[in-house]
């Protein structure tokens, strides 16, 4: 792909054929977590409507690159269209909202990371209940690390509790600095993270690794892998929720 192809020198079928391989890898990539009935096809079709809505939106003079800003839009459409389908179940959900709560309860009790031990003392459950759980909400954790640290639109709707679409706003100073406070928030929580779920973060986003191979990177099960992968997730969303009201407050 060319990295100068923008609606700038290009016309909108050219810019939906240049990237269709780009919508192609993040619809394959979000459907590696996802139940086998979602269809590719399906999520495809969505990115093609985010590419769309990229091409009519991208101003040159404010945006990054157009890649960066289609791959936001792209990834932003799909999750838009799975949310539209409530295909997760709603108990599943709950027991996802559960242990968020369960996170920052004790984090903001104790002041740091909550231990395995801890939360399954909180919740009265055993070991394995509390992995059985993280194995049932792992698709809850579809919400990437980028998306949180982006925090578009469809991020915004996409965080359990953060507030409705009505209450996304235009672009101003105001939600600019919300936006540079979150992503501080998410550094800061980032930093906090036990060890191996930073490694899995950093391989799975930034390195491109799939789950079996990080299981290779880390001598453990691609199964562990995804739990602590879901662990991650679920703590980071804690920790906005943790920040969002005083980010309102200040900003709303």
């Amino acid at each position: 792909m060319k990295e100068d192809v923008s609606p700038v020198n290009s016309s909108r079928d050219q810019l939906i054929i240049e990237y269709a391989s780009l919508i192609k890898y993040i619809a394959q990539k979000i459907a590696a977590r996802l139940p086998a009935n979602i269809e590719l096809d399906d999520l495809m079709s969505s990115g093609v409507i985010g590419l769309m809505d990229a091409i009519d939106k991208y101003d040159a003079n404010r945006d990054n690159k157009f890649k960066t800003y289609a791959e936001f839009r792209i990834r932003g459409a799909i999750l838009d269209e799975l949310r539209a389908q409530d295909w997760v179940p709603r108990s599943v959900r709950e027991k996802a909202k559960q242990l968020e709560r369960c996170y920052m309860r004790i984090e903001q009790r104790e002041g740091r990371q909550a231990t395995d031990e801890e939360i399954c003392e909180d919740l009265k459950i055993s070991q394995d209940e509390y992995h059985d759980m993280l194995n049932q909400v792992r698709t809850v954790s579809l919400l990437s690390f980028d998306d949180l640290a982006s925090f578009s639109k469809a991020d915004k709707r996409s965080i359990h509790g953060y507030g409705s679409e009505n209450s996304v706003k235009s672009p101003t100073p105001f939600n600019e600095i919300n936006v540079a406070l979150l992503k501080r928030i998410m550094a800061d929580a980032i930093r906090e993270l036990p060890e191996k779920q930073r490694l899995v973060l950093s391989l799975y986003y930034y390195e491109d690794l799939n789950l079996k191979e990080i299981g290779r990177v880390l001598d453990v099960t691609e199964s562990r892998v995804s739990q602590l992968h879901t662990q991650a997730v679920l703590r980071l969303k804690a920790k906005l929720r943790g920040h969002w009201d005083e980010l309102l407050t200040l900003f709303g």
